[in-house]
């Protein structure tokens, strides 16, 4: 049996290959291979769907078995190319989040879930205040992994980082001088000013 990462290869460059279709001419021969990926994957998506409905059709140990496939690393990814998985975007998208939470921990940092809607994922990855600055791009990094692990079918991801890094009260040395002599130059504008009354 092929392994998780190989299944990945050929799924990646199985949509290369549709995407080129795609791209090309419309010459004779292209709109022939485009319809003939079409046809395979509503036959192939068909059959698969009977399977799973005759499996559930064996009560609860049925639904067991659907779940334990949606949850397989290779078999997944073809329930999900199929619209097939018998869990919703909602709950996937839940489970990377637990599943990126440990990795989380390590790097000082955590995730919360902003909203869902349509397909559209937004989360915020919130660092400690004691981590580098590469950790917050490694936690983003570990969140998006999970989630395209898990549900790669998200219409976009968005990950905001820590809103206190717009202004983390750090003070430049240039900015304090900069600061300081435009103070003084208004002081002594005033000054003149001033004496000239």
């Amino acid at each position: 049996m092929e392994n998780k990462a190989a299944i990945q290869e050929k799924i990646r460059r199985l949509g290369e290959l549709v995407g080129a279709l795609d791209a090309a001419p419309g010459s004779n021969g292209n709109v022939a291979a485009r319809e003939l990926m079409q046809l395979l994957m509503e036959v192939h998506g068909a059959g698969l769907e009977r399977i799973l409905e005759i499996i559930d059709e064996s009560g609860a140990a049925g639904e067991e078995i659907i779940r334990k496939a949606g949850r397989d690393p290779i078999v997944r990814p073809l329930l999900l190319l199929y619209t097939l998985h018998p869990e919703p975007l909602e709950m996937r998208v839940m489970k990377a989040l637990e599943l990126a939470e440990p990795r989380l921990r390590k790097l000082q940092s955590e995730v919360e879930l902003m909203e869902i809607r349509d397909g559209a994922v937004q989360l915020r990855v919130r660092t400690s205040g004691h981590a580098c600055g590469s950790t917050g791009k490694s936690a983003q990094l570990v969140v998006e992994e999970c989630i395209f692990d898990l549900a790669p079918d998200v219409e976009s991801l968005e990950i905001l980082g820590n809103p206190e890094d717009v202004s983390a009260g750090f003070v430049s040395l240039e900015s304090l001088l900069k600061q300081t002599s435009e103070s003084q130059a208004i002081a002594a504008r005033a000054t003149e000013l001033c004496g000239a009354d």
